[in-house]
């Protein structure tokens, strides 16, 4: 075989000997040992077995997953009784609500994060403001435009609605009839009314409250541990190139798909962020993303990071069930600096082509749009911005997109 002939079959031309000359019959490219290794980390394959959560000793008994999943469902648990976690992260949606802000009892500044698969990250929400997935399901709950309601009005429909599921996991549940020591309605929130009966409140009282409602969140977390993407076609196709099986990669991705997959991995540097089988880092990017001016301002991970370090129900609290040397990202997290400043946490690519509107206040209402603004980067509302320009053409934007539809698969859950 000549160069010329080499050459071109690793660009994956079939050279053929025709009459009069070569011809050239286009197939699939091959993918280098380096590509291969990207590949494999991005499957789901790859994916390591969920480990246990230690500040939530819950989180993988089956009845706890039994019960967190009523409460996840049960919209007695809001100030109007319309509301409840399924409101803004729905099963037929991917566990979202396909709006630019969530809306609860009134609406939110933020959009509503998928959550499949968010067992496996460190933090929860867009600013990283809580280290688990229990305390993050109690913030909604005590948050005037989510949920609306309140510590004690929880523990009672707890009391009058699940006593035997909930005793049967964490044990007995105190007496809470006397509402003069257990008011309707009391806690640490917005409502004044609330707030003053909770500091009235004996703090053993209280603490007998913050138990049930720390458990409360610990049962939700426990049936959020199992929403898990499933495979994909991609993975499929990358389970096919690692057997080198190319007849199931060729009838598994198009031409369009594998050239925006390549576009992906390589020059357009979608791995910087969204690496690993749930496609995140789970970390926190400043991409220059502009601000909603009728929103108040949002700092992101600047402030999340504080948020998490003082909430009462973090790793190192008194209310997990981890030691203080297992909180290791607590421990060793990254607090200050300006480039935290409007960073926000990258979410899963997995499914993504069916969560439009995107980013954390749902700025961009198309994946042309997104990949529009990563090509430009334009100058960021606060100087900085981790964007580099790409320049990519409208075909290459086209492809990436025709790849991102490959991620697209069902999501488990019990």
């Amino acid at each position: 075989m000549s160069e010329r002939s080499k050459l071109l079959a690793g660009f994956g031309l079939l050279i053929v000997l025709v009459t009069g000359g070569l011809g050239y019959i286009f197939t699939r490219p091959t993918w280098t040992d380096t590509e291969l290794v990207t590949l494999k980390t991005l499957w789901i394959g790859s994916l390591p077995p969920l480990a246990p959560d230690p500040s939530n000793q819950y989180g993988d008994d089956p009845a706890a997953v039994e019960f967190g999943k009523k409460l996840f469902f049960d919209t007695r648990f809001s100030s109007n009784g319309e509301v409840a976690c399924a409101t803004c992260h729905l099963p037929e949606k991917g566990f979202q609500d396909g709006l630019p802000l969530a809306q609860g009892v009134g609406t939110t500044n933020r959009r509503a994060m998928p959550i499949a698969g968010t067992a496996y990250s460190p933090w929860m929400f867009w600013d990283g403001r809580k280290d688990s997935q229990w305390s993050q399901a109690l913030g909604p709950l005590e948050n005037p435009v989510e949920h609306g309601g309140s510590r004690t009005f929880y523990t009672h429909l707890i009391d009058e609605n699940y006593r035997t599921e909930y005793e049967a996991i964490f044990g007995e549940l105190p007496d809470l009839s006397d509402r003069t020591r257990f008011p309707e309605a009391a806690g640490p929130v917005a409502d004044e009314t609330a707030r003053a009966a909770w500091e009235a409140m004996n703090p053993a009282d209280r603490e007998t409250v913050n138990q049930i409602f720390v458990n409360m969140g610990k049962a939700i977390a426990a049936y959020e541990r199992q929403i898990m993407p499933t495979a994909s076609r991609f993975d499929m196709y990358v389970q096919a190139a690692l057997e080198n099986d190319t007849k199931t990669m060729n009838a598994t991705l198009t031409d369009e798909e594998v050239e925006g997959l390549r576009l992906f991995i390589g020059p357009a540097n979608c791995t910087r962020c969204h690496n690993g089988p749930l496609f995140t880092d789970s970390s926190f990017h400043n991409t220059g993303v502009p601000a909603v001016e009728s929103l108040p301002e949002d700092t992101g991970r600047a402030q999340g990071a504080q948020d998490v370090l003082a909430d009462e129900f973090n790793c190192m609290s008194a209310y997990s069930d981890a030691e203080p040397d297992e909180c290791d990202e607590l421990n060793f997290m990254v607090a200050e600096g300006h480039e935290l400043t409007r960073a926000f946490k990258a979410p899963s690519l997995r499914n993504v082509t069916a969560r439009a509107p995107y980013m954390h206040a749902g700025q961009f209402t198309t994946l042309e749009a997104v990949l529009q603004h990563y090509s430009t980067a334009p100058t960021a509302p606060t100087g900085h911005s981790e964007l580099e320009v790409l320049n990519l053409s409208e075909r290459q934007i086209k492809s990436i997109i025709a790849f991102l539809y490959t991620l697209n698969s069902d999501i488990s859950a019990p």
